[in-house]
């Protein structure tokens, strides 16, 4: 199924080439502008921004919370009669250590707010709690694909996993230019997008 946009393209690989290019192109933008710092920091809000931000001119969903329920395979996201008391909770969550921003990040994957793009703005937003409570990023150049997707999957029992692969991929260049534009093309590559470089849009 093809989801309905704003740039009336009816074909999924084109429309998932103009989707890479255009919120690649954004997501540059939110960092050079910095538009990031207007970024409520580990609230659905600040979420709904960056995935605003990243999507609004390719969708009209975009930072608007689903009408619908999405899954994945075979796992189901938060049902819709579930979805608003389930960001109120994350929203509450607390997030002044490293294993409690983890645990934050897996209940809002659970969660999947959006109809599409979720796991691209949901690094980001992670990103940025880790960056104001611990002074440090993840690295995900240092994030195996398989690896990551599978501990995200099994995350939902238990995060043990997940904690350790990004625990070692943290780094202190949480300002770093380069380090966040090649975070946002293994974010999207994680997600099977890998046409375009962010750095040369």
């Amino acid at each position: 199924m093809i989801l309905d946009n704003k740039l009336n393209i009816t074909n999924q690989v084109e429309l998932a080439k103009a989707e890479e290019k255009i919120s690649k192109q954004k997501a540059k933008q939110l960092f050079d502008s910095g538009d990031i710092a207007k970024v409520d920091v580990g609230t659905s809000v600040g979420l709904a921004f960056i995935h605003a931000y990243l999507f609004e001119d390719i969708y009209h969903f975009a930072g608007k919370i689903r009408d619908v329920n999405i899954a994945k395979g075979k796992f189901r996201f938060a049902p819709l009669m579930y979805l608003q008391p389930s960001l109120t909770h994350i929203d509450a969550m607390p997030q002044g250590s490293f294993d409690e921003i983890i645990e934050k990040y897996v209940e809002m994957n659970i969660a999947h707010p959006f109809r599409e793009g979720n796991g691209r703005a949901t690094r980001i937003w992670l990103d940025l709690i880790l960056k104001k409570e611990i002074k440090q990023v993840v690295d995900w150049n240092l994030v195996d694909k398989d690896e990551y997707l599978s501990a995200m999957e099994r995350s939902v029992v238990k995060d043990v996993e997940i904690k350790v692969l990004l625990k070692q991929a943290l780094t202190d260049k949480i300002d770093d230019r380069a380090l966040f534009m090649k975070g946002i093309d293994v974010s999207y590559y994680y997600e099977g997008y890998s046409e375009f470089k962010t750095e040369e849009l």
